[in-house]
Order: C-alpha cells, then structure tokens, then sequence
C-alpha cells in the first residue's frame, strides 16, 4: 500500500489503521518513496541477520578493530608544514 506525505500528515489514524491491517505502508514525497511504516506486530519476526548489511564487513583484516579503522580515517589526508 503506498500514501503521500500530504495523507499521513492529514489523514494519519486512517494511515496507522492501514499499517496495522496490511502489515507495511511506503509513503513518497513528491511520487518518489521515502519511508516504510511497519507494523511492530510484522516487524517482531524478523532478525537481525535478515537484513542484507548485516555482517558485510566480518571478513575484512582492516575491520577487526573498529576503534583502530575509525581513528585512522579521522586522520588528515596531507600533512601540513
């Protein structure tokens, strides 16, 4: 089910009821989707591996420790004189 902004600002307990009879609504802006509103009763099911990023970065020697990779990317590029 997809509504606009302009519905989930005027309309948004008809909006809610919906999301809680379908299971997800996509609202869009401008005709382009920027949200997905989730049941929490849909949204119970599902775990934390479902989700395509989780895990993407376990393989990386440079990733092993995050507070290491982060204080290096901090770092300035160029040294200045």
């Amino acid at each position: 089910m997809v509504v606009t902004a302009k519905q989930l600002r005027l309309q948004t307990s008809d909006v809610l009821r919906k999301v809680r009879k379908v299971g997800s609504v996509t609202v869009t802006f401008r005709g382009k989707p920027v949200a997905k509103l989730v049941s929490l009763e849909a949204g119970k099911e599902k775990e934390l591996t479902d989700f395509p990023a989780f895990g993407m970065w376990a393989d990386r020697k440079d990733m092993q420790d995050p507070v290491a990779w982060v204080n290096k990317i901090r770092q300035p590029r160029y040294r200045l004189h």
